[in-house]
């Protein structure tokens, strides 16, 4: 029951970040539809966590360079999207309305990528290892 309860809220999150990225575009007012590239960096937010978790041996305690440098291109990730609406905005290629609703939904969405890690990431019932 709580993870269907985590999965309801984390998709309600989802859907709620992406219609801040939307309404951010689809304005009247707005009416540009460059802040959609943002979503590549949605796409490639996860990616090096995810191969360097399957990479690393999680029973050794000290730190690990291969997660350490996954963290940080997810961080450059991260970071870069919440840039390129700022970028538009500053090159009045958007209005800074709608650079204000991609970066609320930039926070929605990333918040709702780091609450499915939290849940769902810690009990990995399937694993690599047993092929």
């Amino acid at each position: 029951l709580v993870l269907v309860v985590a999965l309801i809220s984390l998709s309600f999150g989802g859907a709620v970040g992406l219609m801040f990225l939307m309404l951010g575009c689809a304005l009247p007012q707005y009416n540009q539809y460059w802040p959609l590239f943002v979503l590549f960096f949605y796409i490639l937010s996860p990616i090096p966590y995810c191969i360097a978790r399957r990479l690393v041996d999680d029973t050794d305690a000290t730190s690990n360079a291969c997660k350490e440098l996954a963290i940080f291109l997810t961080t450059g990730i991260v970071v870069s999207a919440f840039g390129l609406p700022i970028v538009f905005a500053r090159a009045e290629l958007i209005y800074w309305g709608a650079c204000a609703l991609v970066l609320t939904g930039n926070t929605v969405i990333f918040a709702t990528i780091l609450g499915f890690f939290l849940v769902f990431g810690s009990n990995d019932d399937f694993s690599w290892q047993q092929w």
